[in-house]
C-alpha cells in the first residue's frame, strides 16, 4: 500500500530537555535584574516536528493543576527548533525575553495574553525588556 504525499510528511513530535536555552534565559534574567521569576521552577525544553509557526512557546501551570498536585506555579518555555535555531543569538534572545513577558509578575502560573492593551500591557513589558536587553548588550 502506497501512502499519501500528506501521510508522507508528517514527523514526529518530540522535545527534550534544553540545557542551552536554560543558561541563556538565567543569564538573561540575571542581567536584566527579573527577580519576580523563579529559576528553579521555569523549565526549557527543545522541540521537533511540531506544525506550529511560532519560534517559541511559553506554558504555565493552572491553578486547578497545582492544587490537585499539591506544587508550586512553573513555567515551560518550548523553542521550536526549526525556527529558532536558525535565529542569530541576538534574536534568539529576543524571543527568549518575548517568552518571558508572558509570565506574571506574581509569578502564579498564569500566562500574560497579548490583547492586554492598558498601561503595563504586553507589548509594553516586551518593549521594555528589549530596551533594557540592547542596553546591557552594549556594554559588553
Amino acid at each position: 500500500m502506497v501512502k499519501s504525499r500528506k501521510a508522507q510528511r508528517i514527523l514526529k513530535f518530540e522535545y527534550e530537555k534544553a540545557p542551552d536555552i536554560k543558561r541563556r534565559a538565567l543569564k538573561l534574567i540575571k542581567e536584566l535584574q527579573l527577580d519576580y521569576l523563579t529559576p528553579r521552577r521555569l523549565f526549557f525544553y527543545r522541540s521537533e516536528g511540531s506544525k506550529a509557526r511560532a519560534y517559541a512557546r511559553t506554558w504555565g501551570l493552572p491553578k486547578i493543576w497545582q492544587n490537585a498536585l499539591e506544587i508550586e506555579p512553573a513555567y515551560i518555555i518550548e523553542v521550536i527548533s526549526k525556527y529558532f535555531d536558525k535565529l542569530p543569538p541576538r534574536d534568539q534572545d529576543k524571543v527568549l525575553l518575548h517568552e518571558i513577558s508572558h509570565i506574571p509578575k506574581n509569578f502564579s502560573g498564569a500566562l500574560i495574553p497579548h490583547t492586554r492593551k492598558r498601561k503595563g500591557s504586553f507589548k509594553d513589558k516586551l518593549e521594555i525588556l528589549i530596551d533594557r536587553y540592547f542596553e546591557t548588550y552594549r556594554s559588553r
